[in-house]
């Protein structure tokens, strides 16, 4: 059976790290915030201007004022910080940032993103992702594996426009998880979602990658 959302964030969150800043995108990316593993220090930052996020609040904890950049409530810790788009922006450009995890609507087999618009479609503005994956250390992409008519999101070549090219390190998908050791290099497929075979995957998805599964 394919990963939920949950548990897609579940699988986002292992690749934090001691001491990193991250960025966390709109949608399945957010939920990260709700499984930082345990021992495991990280400051979350949102590009609207806030750095130390909490997990989200309980109903009766909600503080309208406390938003994320996808306008969810959230909750402060002790030492959070806010500040201006123009300090946030910094340090997203500056390369401060060590990880940021987003969502996407296709990724290419070499590592393009596309996740700001769909053409003919209203948007609500362009967002900070842009500036995201050209000034974070390592990108991480959580999508589902398919879209809601069964196209497949992970393609040889995106279609839709792109918000950065040959950026993405890794893809957590509802199915399994791909990554590459560097932006030279293919995606590997190294993980399955429980229940999910090798074949869906390749069956479901049109860009071309290797295998590396751990053996059973």
């Amino acid at each position: 059976m394919a990963w939920t959302r949950d548990e897609m964030a579940a699988r986002a969150a292992k690749e934090l790290q001691d001491g990193f800043y991250v960025n966390l995108g709109i949608g399945i990316p957010t939920l990260v915030a709700n499984h930082i593993p345990a021992g495991v220090e990280v400051t979350l930052q949102s590009e609207n201007g806030m750095l130390g996020i909490g997990p989200f609040p309980y109903d009766d904890e909600v503080d309208p004022d406390l938003i994320n950049a996808g306008k969810q409530t959230i909750s402060e810790l002790p030492q959070s910080v806010y500040f201006g788009s123009e300090q946030s922006f910094a340090m997203i450009r500056g390369g401060h940032i060590d990880l940021t995890v987003l969502g996407a609507m296709e990724v290419s087999e070499t590592g393009d993103i596309a996740n700001w618009m769909i053409p003919g479609k209203m948007i609500k503005g362009m967002g900070g992702a842009m500036d995201l994956v050209a000034g974070v250390k390592k990108i991480i992409v959580v999508m589902e594996h398919n879209s809601k008519d069964g196209a497949p999101k992970f393609v040889p070549g995106c279609d839709l426009p792109l918000t950065g090219k040959n950026v993405v390190d890794m893809i957590i998908t509802d199915l399994a998880v791909f990554q590459r050791a560097d932006h030279d290099s293919p995606f590997r497929l190294v993980e399955l979602a429980p229940g999910v075979t090798e074949a869906e995957v390749a069956g479901k998805t049109t860009a071309a990658y290797e295998v590396a599964l751990a053996a059973a």
